[in-house]
């Protein structure tokens, strides 16, 4: 048990909540910025139903980045590891999540791995459907699977706002393209990959999804396998070695937990067999995490022994 009261997790909520004001909430995508720097809210679902919280648990906000490993499964489940690994590498990188830079030097063009924008939209571009339409309702579906909400959508503010402003992703697309790593139009493309990212949740979803990987796939509270085990563990390796951006070996040297982090200050963290965390602190660093999001972690990891290794 990571904390036995809502009352000990709101203390360390408030320890971690003083350092904010050495972040700032992200400002290229104008949606973001309005933001309260100064918030900082987490939930811990455990097998048995019992979730604790502390803060405005319940304030939605969109996956970002945290979208990664869900649409990385989905892919998986789509079309098998072999096919996702040949447009997608397994390495990490020490460049910021959007950088064009290694696409050209290395391998060419084929991202190094699927949890930086590169490898993500080359991800999305897996997910099967007829249409951008068709492909948004099955991740959406899946999403809502995870999470127990058949009512889960996205912001059209946000997409729209990510969609206006995409135009290092839209480099990255069309680099790619010229080297079939994505074989399809890009504008569609972007917009399926910018509502994937605008898919609003809460902290107690974030902690719910979470739990099943945390629990290799199966929902305990419905004993049914969402996941494949097999693909559970490779996006939890994805988390654990890329899912903090540039700063993931801090992060497992001081943390170690699988988790995957979002540019809105969203935090989607696993223990193996024990639990999901989700955190909301939209006052980031300057990787791109949660600053307070990542001190609570810390912390938690520190007074529970978290760490996997």
């Amino acid at each position: 048990m990571p904390c036995y009261s809502s009352e000990k997790l709101n203390g360390l909520v408030m320890e971690a909540k003083k350092y904010t004001a050495q972040g700032k909430v992200a400002d290229y995508i104008p949606a973001l910025k309005k933001e309260n720097p100064n918030d900082l809210s987490a939930a811990i679902f455990h097998p048995d139903g019992r979730c604790i919280s502390a803060g405005d648990v319940d304030q939605k906000i969109t996956l970002q980045s945290i979208s990664k490993v869900l649409t990385l499964a989905l892919a998986l489940m789509d079309c098998g590891e072999e096919r996702v690994f040949e447009k997608v590498g397994y390495e990490p990188t020490g460049d910021p999540f959007n950088s064009i830079v290694k696409l050209e030097l290395y391998n060419p063009s084929k991202p190094l791995n699927p949890m930086i924008n590169a490898g993500a939209l080359a991800v999305t571009s897996m997910i099967k459907g007829p249409s951008i339409e068709a492909r948004l309702a099955r991740i959406l579906s899946f999403v809502q699977k995870l999470t127990g909400d058949q009512e889960m959508s996205y912001s059209k503010e946000v997409a729209q706002s990510e969609f206006d402003t995409a135009d290092l992703n839209r480099a990255l697309c069309y680099f790619m393209r010229e080297h079939q790593i994505i074989e399809e139009e890009v504008e569609g493309l972007l917009e399926l990959y910018t509502k994937q990212c605008a898919i609003e949740m809460t902290c107690l979803d974030l902690a719910r999804i979470g739990l099943i990987f945390a629990m290799n796939g199966v929902d305990p509270l419905t004993k049914e396998q969402l996941i494949p085990k097999d693909i559970v563990r490779i996006c939890k390796t994805f988390m654990v070695t890329c899912g903090m951006y540039n700063a993931a070996g801090e992060f497992a040297v001081r943390i170690g937990i699988p988790a995957k982090s979002g540019v809105s200050g969203g935090i989607m963290g696993a223990v193996p067999n024990r639990f999901g965390i989700g955190i909301f602190g939209p006052a980031l660093d300057e990787k791109g995490n949660s600053i307070a999001g990542l001190k609570l972690l810390e912390m938690l990891s520190e007074q529970y022994s978290l760490s996997i290794f």
